[in-house]
């Protein structure tokens, strides 16, 4: 992945709600854009640094 992309993920990530990023996370196949490598620690980052993670109430909305 170039910086462009990785600038572009970065972006799109930045504009995923909190219930977006949980479903991301949990049904997005491994070899993802956003889940995978650089994106994807960018996205851990924010889902559970910046949003706290999932909440009981969201984790049940989106189910398994």
């Amino acid at each position: 992945m170039d910086t462009k992309e990785l600038t572009e993920n970065i972006k799109q990530i930045d504009e995923m709600s909190h219930i977006e990023l949980c479903k991301l996370w949990r049904h997005a196949p491994f070899d993802n854009k956003y889940v995978s490598g650089l994106s994807g620690s960018y996205l851990k980052d924010r889902l559970f640094g910046h949003f706290g993670g999932f909440t009981p109430t969201i984790s049940k909305s989106i189910g398994w």
